[in-house]
């Protein structure tokens, strides 16, 4: 049993509505695990794997949009009778580095040039008919709160947790390993000293990463590229 069918029965339990609160998502239903001031959530969208993705976007973990507007999504295709596989591949288009990250993370794209070298038109085009060689997925998979508020990669740091970074391992195990070296891009630092944890240890190779890539959050002064 996947975690989807493991929440299933308490997604259903929900409205369907046109935007949820924290006080009806962030419940001892959907909490999976807490370690100190973190705890971590449930969340439907990074589930689905594009195995045949040749660009992977790793960002920290879900923030609390990302995480509203995927069980916003796959609750009202539970409503519809979609299938599983469908609900988890429609929860992560609608949701993954939603709202303003990722129209900076298409601007930054675009500044480096990515669309002409795997040949096509813009970066925008990844979230739509180029879809097929995006991977996006959260290094912490699942959305993680400290002291209620958005997990930032920091505080603790990823590596200092046992807790973070154990789910960071399952992440280069299912999302990551199984890609046919992807280009891999790390949104910022905490994501990339991560990376490098992995590098070091001969489970992805320096080559295929482009480090150095700033964080597209808007609170992020810092995210344009050297030479743009």
């Amino acid at each position: 049993m996947n975690l989807f069918d493991h929440y299933q029965r308490a997604m259903l339990s929900l409205p369907v509505k046109e935007r949820y609160s924290k006080e009806e998502l962030l419940t001892s239903t959907f909490l999976m695990e807490k370690s100190g001031h973190l705890e971590m959530f449930y969340s439907p969208h990074n589930e689905a794997v594009n195995e045949n993705g040749r660009i992977m976007i790793i960002g920290i973990t879900p923030g609390w949009v990302q995480m509203e507007l995927a069980f916003r999504t796959a609750r009202r295709l539970l409503e519809e009778q979609k299938d599983t596989a469908e609900i988890l591949i429609e929860a992560k288009k609608a949701a993954q580095f939603s709202g303003s990250m990722r129209t900076h993370l298409i601007e930054m794209l675009d500044e480096l040039g990515l669309p002409s070298f795997f040949n096509f038109t813009d970066a925008a085009a990844l979230f739509e008919e180029e879809r097929q060689l995006l991977h996006t997925v959260s290094l912490i998979k699942y959305p993680v709160f400290a002291n209620g508020k958005n997990y930032t990669g920091h505080q603790p740091p990823i590596q200092k947790s046992p807790f973070l970074m154990n789910y960071a391992r399952k992440t280069l195990e299912t999302d990551i390993l199984p890609l046919e070296r992807p280009l891999v891009i790390p949104l910022g630092k905490a994501v990339e000293d991560i990376l490098r944890v992995f590098i070091g240890a001969g489970k992805v190779e320096e080559s295929q990463c482009l480090l150095g890539f700033p964080h597209p959050s808007g609170a992020n002064g810092h995210r344009h590229l050297a030479g743009g």
